[in-house]
C-alpha cells in the first residue's frame, strides 16, 4: 500500500512546478528555478554573515567600560580628587591649648580614659588601676569610663564581668558618649581626644593606639612589664 503512495507523491511534484511555469519555456523554466535558489542561497548567506557580525560586535568591550583597569583607575582617581576637595574645605580648629606639639591644657590631676582591654588586661597583670596611675605619672590621676566603653563590657558578657564590676567603682568618672548610641568605644575615645585635648588615653589596641598618635598632643598609656608607661606626655 505504500508504494502507490509514494508513486502519487512523486507524480504531483513535477506537475506543481509545470503549473507555475507553464507559460514559459523549458529554458526560462530552468533560468528561473536556478534564479530563485540563488536568491534563497544569498538570503541564507546574508542571515549567517548578520548574525556573524552581531556575535562579533557584542565581543568588543566598550572602551569605558567600569570593568577595564584603565576605567577603574581613572574612577578611583576621580573618587580621591573629590575626596581631597572636600576636606580642603573643612579645616579642623586647633586647640588654643596647643604650642605645636606642647600640650598645655594638661596637668594634675589627670583624667585618664580608659579602653575596655586595658581594664581588663589590667586585672590580669594584678594592677590597680589608680595606684598604677599614680606610680606612673607621681601625680593625682582620675580614671574615666565612656558610656560607650560600659556598653562594650556589658556586651562582652560573663567572662568580663569581673572587668564590668571594675569599671562601675565610684572613684572613677562617668562620662557620656560624644558619637551615637552603639558606636565603637574606640570611635568615641578617638572623637573625645579630638575635641578636647585634656585627656590621657589608657589602651593596649595597637590599632587606637596607631590612630591617637595622629593626633598632636595625646599622651598614650599602656601596661608594659606589669606596670604603666606613658607615651609622648610633654616635660613641663
Amino acid at each position: 500500500p505504500d508504494a502507490p503512495r509514494a508513486r502519487r507523491r512523486a507524480s504531483r511534484r513535477p506537475r506543481r512546478r509545470l503549473a507555475l511555469f507553464s507559460s514559459l519555456s523549458r529554458r526560462e523554466t530552468c533560468r528561473a528555478l536556478s534564479s530563485r535558489r540563488r536568491a534563497a542561497a544569498n538570503m541564507a548567506k546574508g542571515k549567517k554573515f548578520r548574525a556573524a557580525k552581531v556575535k562579533s560586535v557584542k565581543r568588543v568591550v566598550h572602551k569605558n567600560d567600569p570593568r577595564l583597569q584603565q576605567t577603574q583607575k581613572k574612577n578611583d582617581k576621580k573618587t580621591e580628587e573629590k575626596r581631597k576637595a572636600k576636606e580642603a574645605r573643612n579645616v579642623q580648629q586647633t586647640p588654643t591649648s596647643m604650642f605645636f606639639a606642647h600640650n598645655a591644657g594638661l596637668g594634675p590631676p589627670y583624667h585618664v580614659l580608659m579602653d575596655t582591654n586595658f581594664i581588663n588586661f589590667s586585672i590580669k597583670n594584678k594592677i590597680d588601676l589608680v595606684r598604677g596611675m599614680t606610680d606612673c605619672l607621681l601625680a593625682k590621676c582620675i580614671p574615666v569610663v565612656l558610656d560607650s566603653v560600659m556598653s562594650e563590657l556589658e556586651k562582652l558578657g560573663s567572662r568580663y564581668r569581673l572587668a564590668l564590676r571594675l569599671a562601675k567603682d565610684p572613684r572613677f568618672l562617668r562620662m557620656p558618649s560624644y558619637l551615637e548610641r552603639g558606636t565603637y568605644a574606640d570611635d568615641d575615645i578617638v572623637e573625645h581626644c579630638r575635641v578636647h585635648r585634656c585627656f590621657i588615653v589608657a589602651t593596649c589596641d595597637k590599632d587606637l593606639r596607631r590612630r591617637l598618635r595622629k593626633i598632636p598632643g595625646v599622651p598614650i598609656m599602656y601596661i608594659q612589664a606589669r606596670k604603666y608607661v606613658i607615651e609622648r606626655l610633654p616635660e613641663m
